[in-house]
């Protein structure tokens, strides 16, 4: 059941402000996305590889408010927060067996003719102030990056920081991620993700330590 990196995700009060941090960090636009209608949240896309993006998500003014809390901590995001590289999401085939209590519970998701589960916590933050991942797992053979036009974008590495290195190390352990060679745990006296990525302009750095 191997799990690995997915997706990387910038939170922000809108769509136009987080892109815009990714476009001054990366010297690329994202892509249009799409709309998650059960979480009043839509998103956009840039494509990191085969098989990890970069997704912007903000919580959309034209959707009516979710019943529950949105996910990565959108409901405590307002005018004043400055977008960040808040999030990751790492992928499994067999979800079930390798969520753990502190990923949250696992709720099938729905959008249009699409499907997938994913651990979702009661209050909507990512777990370990985003230190840890969200799993997710998609039908076999379906991944969002494949259908992303190529701007020449690879992702290096995530590097996360954490007052308590081991902690978050034990978690991804746990989840089978300690051996993924592009996620780095190190220590940090607040949590806060890093990614490098390779762009057309050279190496690039999103997020800040």
């Amino acid at each position: 059941m191997p799990t690995g990196l997915d997706h990387i995700t910038v939170v922000a009060a809108s769509l136009e402000a987080g892109s815009r941090f990714v476009r001054e960090s990366l010297g690329v636009e994202p892509q249009a996305g799409r709309a998650h209608p059960s979480m009043g949240t839509h998103n956009r896309l840039l494509r990191l590889g085969d098989t990890v993006y970069l997704e912007v998500i903000a919580a959309d003014p034209d959707a009516p408010p979710p019943s529950r809390p949105r996910w990565f901590g959108l409901d405590r995001v307002s005018s004043a927060t400055p977008p960040r590289l808040a999030a990751w999401v790492a992928s499994t085939d067999d979800i079930v067996s390798v969520a753990v209590p502190a990923l949250g519970v696992v709720e099938t998701m729905r959008r249009e003719q699409h499907a997938w589960q994913m651990t979702l916590t009661a209050d909507g933050d990512p777990p370990l102030s985003g230190a840890g991942p969200l799993l997710i797992q998609r039908a076999p053979g379906v991944h969002p990056a494949r259908a992303l036009p190529d701007a020449g974008l690879r992702l290096r590495w995530l590097r996360v920081h954490h007052p308590e290195p081991a902690r978050v190390s034990a978690l991804l352990a746990t989840l089978r991620l300690a051996t993924q060679p592009e996620v780095r745990v190190v220590h940090g006296d607040t949590c806060s993700l890093v990614a490098e990525i390779d762009t057309p302009s050279g190496p690039r750095s999103l997020g800040r330590a």
